[in-house]
């Protein structure tokens, strides 16, 4: 009886093992704090992470302790939970341009052709890469604090919405709501 348990427990933490090794996690800022006390300074550390699946799915935590690693390791498990699924057009790129905003760090997110790459800054092409986007041009306007970039990149990647939805939305088919994205390039052309 005793093993059956044991056993159930291993293919439990197997099964987490593998569902956590299909997410790349990428280390975006540690910031080092000290604390004076009587006997000198007392030094802690915050990490800021980001998660992903390459695959749609990114999430990004942020985590604080004594030691390096371990702020590491609660960042990603902060940022495990709380993923968010980012619609992308042909597995690739965005569906729109959009713009984000957290406290003063705003960014510009814009569609890129086959061939462009990630041009972003640090820790929105962190980002980027975590949720397996190929082409993308972004810039950051306003502060460059990690934290502050990390979250409006977020706001950004929320508002992204695809025409599947759009059509859902308004009743109607994909290919109308698509057809009609063709015909405003053609008469802005």
């Amino acid at each position: 009886m005793a093993k059956e348990h044991g056993g159930r427990d291993r293919d439990r933490r197997d099964n987490r093992e593998e569902r956590d090794s299909e997410f790349i996690d990428k280390l975006v800022h540690i910031n080092r704090v000290a604390k004076v006390v009587k006997g000198g300074k007392r030094f802690g550390f915050a990490a800021l992470v980001v998660v992903g699946d390459q695959k749609g799915r990114v999430g990004f935590g942020h985590g604080k302790a004594r030691e390096v690693p371990e702020a590491v390791r609660k960042a990603t498990e902060s940022a495990k939970r709380g993923l968010i699924r980012v619609p992308l057009r042909e597995g690739r790129t965005l569906h729109h341009d959009i713009d984000g905003r957290w406290g003063a760090g705003k960014v510009v997110l814009r569609a890129a052709p086959p061939g462009t790459g990630i041009i972003a800054g640090g820790p929105m092409r962190a980002v980027f890469e975590s949720v397996g986007m190929q082409d993308v041009v972004a810039k950051s306007k306003g502060s460059s604090n990690p934290y502050n970039m990390v979250r409006a990149t977020f706001d950004a990647l929320k508002k992204q919405v695809s025409p599947r939805a759009v059509a859902a939305r308004r009743g109607k088919k994909v290919s109308e709501v698509l057809r009609r994205r063709g015909a405003e390039a053609v008469t802005a052309e």
